[in-house]
Formats: C-alpha cells, sequence, structure tokens
C-alpha cells in the first residue's frame, strides 16, 4: 500500500483534500447537536429530575442571570434613581427577538430576588432556545443593553451558559498555537522547511476530517461539548507524532544511501507498523471508557477515537503520498551536501543518544532511585484528589460570569449559585419536611414550591459554595437522616447533587477502567513481544505516570499553584469526568512511547541475545525521537490553556505534565535502568505460554525470497543442526562490520533452498573448532545453528535466496554478526576471529 500511495501520490492527495472538503461541507450545513447528558441511572439525582420532568413538561430555553448591586451614594437597588436606569433595559431585553421571558425584582411576588441588605438585585432571562443555539450577537445585545445601564455606585454583571459563549476565545485559538509551537520543534529537529510541514499536514487533515466527522455524528448520538476539543487535542498530538516516527525513519534511510522510494516503503513497513499498533493501543484505552457506563463519556469515546483512526489512516496513506511528491527535499540543503561529498552515513548510533544511554548502562541503581524519588514527590498531592465540577465561579475574574457569581454569592450567600432542590412525589405534606430541612446545619434558606402534577419542589440553598466539601456533606446528610426521619419519600437532585452523583460514581467505577485499561495493554505486549516482565513493567511505569500527573493537575487546580500565572481562573475540584479520559489518552500515549522503544530492544534481543547490548541500543536510537515527539505533545496539549474551557485546560495542563515525565523520565531513565537491572528475565516467557499466544506482528515481516522456495536441499555434512530455541544463549558480545557486507555468491543454476558454508579461522591463520555459527532472518528468526568440525568448517541451511544474518560465537574470543545476501546458489562465507572487545552495533 505504501509503494501504491507513494507512486499514486496525485491520487491519494485529491482524495483526502476532496474528503476534507466535503466533510466540512456538510458539517457547516448541518451545524452542531451537542448535548450534555450528566444525569446517571439508579442515582438518588436522576430520580428527582424525571420527577420533576413529569411535573414540568414544558421545555423551556437557557435560563441566564443579570445581576447589579449599588454601592456608595447610589442608594439601595430599589431607589428611583437605580429603577429608572435598569427597568428600561430589561424592558428593551424582553422585546428582543429570541428571549422569551425577563422576570425581574419589581415585582412584589419576585421580591425575594434583592438582598436583604437591598443592594444585590438579579433578574433571570429566559431565550427561547438552549445556549448552543442562541445567537451570539443576540447575546452580545443582551450584554451590551445591560451594561450600558451602569453608572457610578452601580454595577452590572450577567452570568448563565449562554453569556459564557461569547467569552470563550476564537474557536481554533489554542489549536493555532499549539501547531505553530510543534512547527518550531520540528523545524529545529529536521532543519527542513518541507519535513518540518509533512507532520503538520498530516495531523491537520487527520484532525479536520475527524472534527467535521464529529460535527455530524453529533446529530445521531449524544455528543458533548467537550468532546470535540478532546478529540482535537489528542488527535493533534498523536498525528504529528505518528507522521515524526515516519520520516524521521525516512530520512534516515536517505541518509544511508537508499532511494526516496525505498526508503519510504521500509519506513512505512518498520515505523509505519509500530504506528498502526499504537494507534489501535490508543483506540482500545479510549474505548476503556465504556467500562465505566456514563452516557456522557460515549460521545467522548466516539469522537476521540474517531480522530484517532483518520489520523493513523492520513500517516500511513498521505504521507508516502506526500514523501513521493517531496523525493529528496525532505532534507535539508546541508545534509544532502553531506550526502553527496561523503556517501551514505554509518549505521551505528553515535551523539548525546548513545553517551545518556551507556551511563544508564553503567548507573541503572542510582538513575532508578533517583527517578523513583522524582515520581514519588510529584505523585504526593494525589492523595488530596477531589472529584467535583467546575461553574463560572471558576472562571477568570476579569470575566463578567464571573463577576456576576461573586455578587450573587455576596449579596445571597454562597449556597446561591448552586441551590438543591429536593422533590417530594404523591402529593405528601411537605410542611414538617421544610422545618425540618430550614433546621439543618449548612441551611441557609428552604421553601416549597406549589405542588404541580402531585409532585412539590422545596428549593434548599446550602449555606456553602457549590464545590465546597460542606455542600456535599449536607446533601448526604439530606438524604441520609433528615429526609427518612420525615417519613416521606423525597430524593435531593439539581445540578451540584448530580455533579457530586456524578463524581461518587465515577470514583467507585474507576477501579474497574483502570484494571481493565492496563489488563488490555499488558496483553497486548504479552503478544506483541513474548514475554512477561515487558508487559508488567510498562503497567507498573504507566500507573506511576498516571499518579505523578494527577499530582501535578491537583496541585494546579485544586491547589491552586501557578493558576494566576497561567490565567486559568479559581481553584476547584477536578471535574470528575477528567481522571477517566486523562488516563484513557495518557495510557494510550504512554503505550505508543513503549512500543517504539521496546521494539527496537526487542530487535536487539532476538538478533543477540544480549539483554544489555540490546537496552543499549534500543534506548541509543529511540530517545532522542521520543523526546522531540514529547515536546511536540507538550506543546500542543499546554496550547488548550488558551481554549477558554477549564475542562480543556485542566486535560492539556494533565496531559502535558503526564507525556514530559513519561518521556524525560520514565522512558528515557527509569525503563532503561530497571531492563538493565532485570537482565535476560526482561525476555522470559513460560515455554507453555509461548505455544499458545498468537503472533503479532509488530516488525516487518521477512524480505521476500528472490525465487520460490523450493524442496529443501540436503546437502551431506558433519555439523548436527540444533533445533530453533530463540535468542542464541552466548552472552559475549557480537561485533558487526562497519558497513553492511554482502558476499557475493557463487554461480549456481539451482533454486530454491541452498547453504553457506565456509571456514572458521583465528588471526594467526589456525582452523577454529567448536565454534558456533547461527543464520538468523532479517526479522529476528534462528533458521539454522551448527558447530565447525577439526578443520574449522561449517554448513549451515537457508530456507531461500535472500538477505540474512551469520552470527558466530567461540568461547575466548570476540564474537562476530554479518549481513549477508544469499542468491540462488551456495554461498562461500570465511569468517576470521580474534579476542579484540566488541564494536558498534548495527
Amino acid at each position: 500500500m505504501a509503494r501504491w500511495c507513494y507512486r499514486h501520490r496525485l491520487v491519494v492527495l485529491v482524495l483526502w483534500v476532496g474528503a476534507l472538503f466535503g466533510l466540512g461541507a456538510a458539517g457547516t450545513s448541518a451545524g452542531t447537536d451537542y448535548s450534555n447528558v450528566f444525569s446517571l441511572p439508579d442515582t438518588d439525582s436522576k430520580q428527582a429530575y424525571d420527577l420533576m420532568t413529569k411535573a414540568f413538561p414544558r421545555s423551556s430555553g437557557d435560563t441566564d442571570t443579570v445581576v447589579w448591586r449599588s454601592s456608595g451614594d447610589a442608594g439601595s437597588v430599589t431607589d428611583t434613581a437605580v429603577r429608572s436606569r435598569i427597568e428600561p433595559a430589561l424592558k428593551e431585553i424582553a422585546g428582543m427577538r429570541g428571549v422569551g421571558e425577563v422576570v425581574g425584582p419589581y415585582d412584589a411576588k419576585n421580591a425575594a430576588q434583592i438582598s436583604r441588605d437591598g443592594r444585590t438585585a438579579f433578574a433571570q432571562i429566559t431565550f427561547t432556545d438552549q445556549a448552543n443555539g442562541v445567537p451570539k450577537d443576540l447575546v452580545q445585545k443582551v450584554v451590551d443593553t445591560a451594561r450600558d445601564a451602569e453608572r457610578d455606585g452601580l454595577r452590572v454583571e450577567l452570568g448563565g451558559q449562554a453569556i459564557t459563549r461569547i467569552q470563550e476565545p476564537p474557536t481554533g485559538v489554542s489549536e493555532v498555537v499549539g501547531i505553530a509551537a510543534a512547527a518550531v520543534v520540528l523545524f529545529l529537529a529536521f532543519g527542513s522547511l518541507f519535513a518540518m510541514l509533512l507532520p503538520i499536514v498530516v495531523a491537520i487533515m487527520g484532525v479536520g476530517s475527524g472534527m467535521m466527522a464529529t460535527m455530524l455524528l453529533s446529530h445521531v448520538t449524544n455528543v458533548p461539548e467537550v468532546a470535540p476539543l478532546l478529540g482535537s487535542l489528542i488527535g493533534l498530538g498523536v498525528g504529528i507524532d505518528y507522521a515524526l516516527f515516519i520520516v524521521t525513519r525516512h530520512r534516515r534511510g536517505i541518509q544511508r544511501g537508499l532511494e526516496p522510494e525505498e526508503s519510504a516503503v521500509r519506513a512505512l513497513n518498520t515505523s509505519g507498523r509500530a504506528v498502526l499498533f499504537a494507534g489501535g493501543t490508543v483506540c482500545i484505552a479510549l474505548a476503556g471508557m465504556l467500562v465505566m457506563n456514563l452516557r456522557f463519556l460515549d460521545g467522548v469515546v466516539i469522537a476521540t477515537s474517531l480522530t484517532v483512526v483518520l489520523s493513523v489512516l492520513a500517516a500511513i496513506t498521505l504521507l508516502p503520498a506526500l514523501l513521493g511528491l517531496l523525493g529528496r527535499r525532505v532534507l535539508s540543503r546541508k545534509q544532502l551536501r553531506k550526502l553527496a561529498a561523503a556517501g551514505p552515513d554509518p549505521a551505528e548510533a553515535s551523539g548525546p543518544a548513545a553517551r545518556w544511554s551507556a551511563y544508564v548502562q553503567k548507573r541503572p541503581r542510582s538513575i532508578a532511585a533517583m527517578a523513583l524519588v522524582v515520581m514519588a514527590v510529584l505523585a504526593l498531592p494525589v492523595l488530596s484528589l477531589r472529584l467535583g465540577a467546575t461553574d463560572q465561579g471558576n472562571n477568570q475574574e476579569s470575566t463578567t460570569t464571573r463577576q456576576a457569581y461573586d455578587l450573587l454569592a455576596e449579596g445571597f450567600g454562597p449556597g446561591f449559585n448552586g441551590p438543591l432542590q429536593v422533590v417530594v412525589p404523591g402529593g405528601a405534606d411537605t410542611t414538617e419536611l421544610v422545618r425540618t430541612i430550614r433546621a439543618t446545619d449548612d441551611v441557609a434558606q428552604a421553601a416549597a414550591a406549589p405542588p404541580a402534577g402531585g409532585i412539590t419542589v422545596i428549593q434548599v440553598v446550602p449555606k456553602t459554595s457549590p464545590q465546597s466539601v460542606g455542600t456535599d456533606r449536607l446533601i448526604d446528610r439530606l438524604r441520609d437522616d433528615v429526609i427518612p426521619e420525615a417519613g416521606v419519600e423525597a430524593h435531593v437532585g439539581g445540578v451540584t447533587a448530580v455533579f457530586k452523583d456524578f463524581a461518587s460514581v465515577t470514583g467507585d467505577r474507576l477501579p474497574y477502567f483502570v484494571g481493565a485499561i492496563i489488563g488490555l495493554g499488558f496483553l497486548l505486549l504479552l503478544i506483541a513481544f513474548r514475554s512477561l516482565v515487558v508487559p508488567l513493567t510498562a503497567a507498573l511505569m504507566n500507573l506511576i505516570a498516571a499518579a505523578a500527573s494527577f499530582g501535578v493537575l491537583v496541585a494546579v487546580f485544586q491547589w491552586g499553584w501557578g493558576t494566576e500565572f497561567l490565567g486559568i481562573g479559581k481553584e476547584g475540584p477536578i471535574t470528575a469526568f477528567l481522571p477517566v479520559i486523562m488516563l484513557s489518552l495518557l495510557f494510550g500515549l504512554s503505550m505508543d512511547y513503549q512500543v517504539f522503544l521496546v521494539s527496537r530492544m526487542h530487535e536487539e534481543w532476538v538478533h543477540t541475545g544480549d539483554n544489555a547490548r540490546a537496552v543499549r541500543v534500543g534506548l541509543a536510537e529511540t530517545s532522542r525521537v521520543i523526546n522531540c515527539a514529547a515536546l511536540i505533545m507538550i506543546c500542543v496539549f499546554s496550547a488548550f490553556v488558551l481554549s477558554g474551557d477549564m475542562e480543556g485546560a485542566m486535560a492539556g495542563i494533565g496531559l502535558a505534565a503526564a507525556v514530559a515525565l513519561d518521556a524525560f523520565i520514565l522512558r528515557t531513565a527509569l525503563v532503561p535502568a530497571a531492563m538493565h537491572l532485570l537482565g535476560r528475565s526482561n525476555w522470559w516467557l513460560p515455554g507453555w505460554l509461548e505455544g499458545r499466544l498468537p503472533h503479532l506482528a509488530v516488525e516487518p515481516a521477512e524480505p521476500p525470497a528472490e525465487s520460490p522456495a523450493g524442496p529443501r536441499k540436503n546437502t551431506p555434512h558433519k555439523n548436527t543442526p540444533h533445533k530453533n530455541t530463540g535468542p542464541r544463549k552466548n552472552t559475549e558480545h557480537i561485533q558487526t562490520a562497519e558497513h553492511i557486507k554482502t558476499a557475493e555468491p557463487e554461480k549456481s543454476g539451482t533454486g530454491g533452498a541452498t547453504v553457506v558454508h565456509g571456514f572458521l579461522r583465528t588471526a594467526d591463520g589456525d582452523p577454529l573448532a567448536g565454534a558456533s555459527v547461527t543464520l538468523v532472518s532479517r526479522g529476528g528468526r534462528q533458521l539454522d545453528r551448527v558447530t565447525s568440525i577439526a578443520d574449522g568448517s561449517y554448513i549451515v541451511s537457508v530456507p531461500a535466496p535472500g538477505a540474512y544474518i551469520l552470527a558466530v560465537t567461540a568461547r575466548g574470543l570476540a564474537s562476530r554478526a554479518h549481513h549477508v545476501t544469499v542468491g540462488s546458489g551456495p554461498l562461500v562465507y570465511d569468517v576470521e576471529l580474534t579476542d579484540e572487545g566488541a564494536g558498534l552495533v548495527n
């Protein structure tokens, strides 16, 4: 597929552009129909909601509030000077098209809308549509009309969901900032403008298609308002990262002498496979949210998973087409000049990454200990984690919604912004219940509304704010003590109670969710790497990363450390659904980095059987690209602080911290240090389990044979091949040539199976008997293993023409490994072993 996309690049590009514009046109014409469904089955607040729906079936639009406060010489809000400015404004608002009703405080029956000190009052504006359906120009007109009534000593502010919409930054600001920051990182990493643009274009196409598709899906299923934001957040991150991994592999191939087309195909056949596997793990982690059985999260799963799938599809189809358009221009001019002057780069890893990898190998205990201490300190605040909901009291102080919230809290009490509804069915007498509620601690007011449809609603105003622990305790007290003692059936509802129940249910089901995604991740890594220890280590590291990232989240958003600097409003509890979403994304992204890191280690392990070398080489060759990818994700996620949405800011900061800790501390330090300490145990798998596990090809398939394999050729020889037992048991280092060494095959007319044979000699020319000769496929599978005889000769069987690795080990001598290409006939290949130390690894 990669080769087809490369060669038919214009067709692929036209298809992607057409799909994006087609979805965009359909989404724009259809509009959006996002809905926030927080109600939960089998909860007290849900029963209260259902009863109120039956009693008051008439649907109404969004209700917002105009709050005004007089100060100084302005007198009370009932003075003529104040009324003469407020009443005309309210009358003008009531006459606007799209406004259904305005209920002011100057009617005798609404006297409760004036505070006891006479300085604060409010009016309720009910629009004909819900908040998302109210035109922004109408909302702005309402705000301007109300604010025009201000004068010295008279302050007017507005609150409500519709008002919040006009305070939001322009759509796409956070995405643009994130992309711009990612572009800077990519340019510094690649040094090429064209190479920098590739991951960004791929991510934009994937995320753009995902957002347009989500808009259309909102008409079919319940998709919450926060879902597109989270979808774009994770889509940009994985889209840029996945393209980065493939482009990096492609550039490396060209620098090592491959033609652009062959390099692109190999990059897609290696890194592209890892991208497919990584994208699948992200989707599986996101699907783990379904375990929570919360309707609100279903739309989040759909939006984010769809965006990830389209981002992966863009990376494996659109990217090779773009690589075909660029050709060698994917390299910078400096790199092209170097390639022309000095030839292909050597295959050995070098530079800071290789030096750090060697340092980790030398001091694994100290590095592991320091990394654990850092993560433990950052995780300490998680012990204070409290789930809840954000409201307009968490907005920035400069917003009118936050000012209105504070004015109502000051004039009517902190609990006025989050009243409770005690719903009593069956027409029961509520006099005694109202009296008991009023006498309850932490209750400021309690009053029963006239019954409707046999349902009585008691409005209860707490003394504490909606986000206060005291309000949560009051709800529990009403449910557990007050209502049962009154001897009537009643249910406590309202927005505050709904969010409390949502947080409780989330906390109760969270362990099952964590267990599900850890179990799925463990199973995938077990199948991919044929090891028990690797997936166990990954699961433990994921839990450490989650604890530390939530510790950062609690410190910033719950304790308020740095909120003023970040400009994200007032501290409060962590949004109840955020841990579920964050853990899904975190486990998915962590799995990505684990796959890219360990797959290279596993490849080296099956080639050499040397754990120390496998870990060192894997870290040296992948740490730079993992850190670069993490830096891009940090930029993208952090930019969502500018989204104007508290949940988006929480998710952005939390995920940015999680990715930073995961990439820079866990994958770069703790994981390789732990694998050095565990040694060969990293790759242990019981024999009974090996035969029962399915095979999942994360690494590319074996190179195709040059001709069909025929019957195995029986060549008599005194050597006895050994059974394929996986990686060789010799723990000595294997020395490889600096460049791939291809031996010319002997001319022969035979095809199919053949052999490699020759003589093993010491540096003095003496025959080397008893040495082990192993033929390994390029994918790491052992094909044949023999022992040289007295004259130093050997012969190993080759199943078909192609490229292989020939490894030679002997006691007391440095081991060697060579890349050989076998044609259609036998290949003569002599090897000389010395007692010199091992060289660098290819």
